[in-house]
């Protein structure tokens, strides 16, 4: 008997001051029983921080080996934006830096493991591929305070990112990074 997704029900009130984005967002998300709770609030807080129209989760989840986790698309349909959580390989990265003219990445992990993988090969404009690490310590922290229906108020503001659930507020700083 296979095992079920779990569906987390997150509604986040985004301030996004650094962008100047104010958005109340509905996600429905299902967690994969394969995916760790560290990797759903990644791809959670990667869609809040990159949100703007035409942003959608992957329709196959985590078992797309062909599509990338979050999707930028303009109003005609063309890619814009690809986004990958965790610690994708070169070959993945040199694919999306060839596919859409702009890559971020979102990690749970030590970026250091992705600089080390990007470093095994060539990749496509490396130089240009964005990279945000979201540190364990505060992921953990999340995600005691995140139940399967939660409310977050989520801040980013001069680099650092808060999260509220309740009445208990965890932050982490927020830097863009360099793949290379």
């Amino acid at each position: 008997m296979a095992l079920q997704a779990t569906v987390y029900h997150l509604q986040i009130e985004l301030s996004d001051v650094d962008r100047g984005v104010y958005e109340a967002l509905d996600l429905r998300l299902a967690r994969h029983p394969s995916e760790s709770m560290a990797y759903l609030l990644t791809r959670t807080i990667a869609y809040a921080l990159l949100y703007e129209e035409g942003i959608a989760f992957s329709k196959g989840g985590l078992s797309s080996n062909d599509e990338p986790p979050l999707t930028i698309r303009d109003l005609q349909g063309n890619l814009t934006t690809w986004v990958e959580i965790g610690t994708p390989s070169a070959d993945r990265l040199h694919k999306a830096s060839k596919a859409a003219p702009r890559v971020v990445v979102f990690t749970q992990h030590d970026p250091r493991l992705l600089a080390k993988e990007a470093a095994s090969r060539a990749i496509h404009k490396a130089d240009q591929i964005e990279v945000y690490a979201l540190p364990a310590t505060f992921l953990d922290e999340l995600a005691a305070l995140t139940e399967r229906n939660a409310r977050w108020s989520l801040l980013r503001n001069d680099g650092t990112l808060f999260v509220t659930a309740g009445d208990q507020t965890v932050s982490t700083p927020l830097t863009k990074e360099s793949l290379v």
